[in-house]
């Protein structure tokens, strides 16, 4: 039985796949529309709807419990929603002729210990209806060729973490769905990740989607964002768009020796100084240019004028505040005094 639940008969041979230059692919745009579900009185997604562009990394943000892997499995035909659908070119993933070849996933890490890499991946290649060519191709893809001699058991977190993405390559697919692929991978290993799937992406024309809580490395891999909180979507777009939604507008820093009297001279003209402190004032929607020119008219000597860019961990904060499954109250420092324990 293949992987996609079809029974492959002894007679039909194992179909090639060309490795080499790289293929390109043809665009699959997935959407997510007016997903729902519950579990008992636990409202996990809640009429949740997204698109995924093809030719693209998306990252899929979100605080813990706010549905990310449901959604996930809901994609991948493993829940069944109580409400909408989840389609890759319109069709559900148990409608594609051939799943393994047009959808790969990494939702978690589990592999027989005594078992090898490669024997690991050959095995899922016997399961496929894929030649076991396939399982070295992807070793060497993913930096994990000098080992697939190896016992998956021996291998360290971020190794596993390879081999499940060698696994999600192995049909060659035009989708990626990745959960957290970027856990327990060393700094090296996180900067190859995020070449490796802009290269998929925007070399060869796949569509990905990645679940991760490094926001910082989100920021720098992903095309676009879709953040969700509570199971229901918060915002979805390019970091340049979620950066004007929540800005509203730019932001100025100005350091002057006369910062208070730059700050009178722009309240007075309607704009909001959003803070004031010392020798910088930092005030939102108005351009650099606007700000140089109220201190040029003014004769207000500048010691530094800049835009002000939150990045997407500040705008998903921003964005999630309020919707972590689990809080907790940041704790203040306490003052001691000699003698008291």
């Amino acid at each position: 039985m293949r992987l996609d639940g079809a029974i492959r008969r002894p007679d039909v041979q194992e179909c090639a796949i060309t490795s080499g230059t790289a293929p390109r692919f043809a665009p699959i745009r997935v959407e997510v529309n007016g997903l729902s579900k519950s579990f008992g009185s636990v409202r996990a997604v809640d009429n949740l709807s997204f698109t995924v562009e093809p030719s693209s990394v998306t990252g899929f943000l979100g605080p813990n419990g706010a549905g990310k892997t449901t959604t996930l499995r809901m994609l991948l035909g493993l829940e069944t929603p109580d409400a909408g659908q989840a389609t890759f070119d319109g069709k559900r993933y148990t409608e594609l002729a051939e799943p393994v070849r047009t959808v790969g996933a990494v939702l978690e890490t589990a592999f027989h210990p005594a078992r090898s890499g490669r024997n690991h991946l050959r095995v899922y290649c016997r399961a496929a209806g894929l030649p076991t060519a396939r399982a070295d191709e992807v070793l060497g893809q993913v930096g994990l060729a000098d080992a697939g001699d190896r016992r998956a058991g021996g291998y360290s977190l971020g190794m596993r973490q390879r081999l499940a993405l060698a696994t999600a390559l192995l049909g060659d697919p035009s989708v990626l769905v990745l959960d957290e692929p970027a856990n327990g991978l060393d700094p090296e290993g996180i900067q190859w990740l995020r070449g490796f799937l802009q290269h998929l992406a925007h070399v060869e024309g796949r569509t990905i989607l990645v679940s991760s809580h490094l926001l910082a490395e989100m920021e720098q891999t992903t095309d676009r964002v879709v953040i969700i909180g509570a199971g229901r979507l918060v915002r979805e777009g390019s970091i340049a768009e979620l950066r004007a939604g929540s800005d509203g507008a730019g932001t100025v820093l100005a350091r002057s020796p006369e910062a208070h009297r730059l700050a009178e001279v722009l309240r007075a003209d309607g704009h909001p100084v959003q803070s004031e402190d010392g020798d910088s004032v930092t005030v939102t929607g108005i351009a650099t240019a606007d700000v140089g020119r109220y201190a040029f008219g003014a004769n207000i000597e500048l010691h530094e004028l800049r835009s002000v860019s939150n990045g997407l961990e500040d705008i998903y904060f921003r964005l999630t505040a309020g919707q972590e499954q689990y809080a907790a109250s940041t704790p203040v420092a306490a003052t001691t005094q000699e003698g008291t324990r």
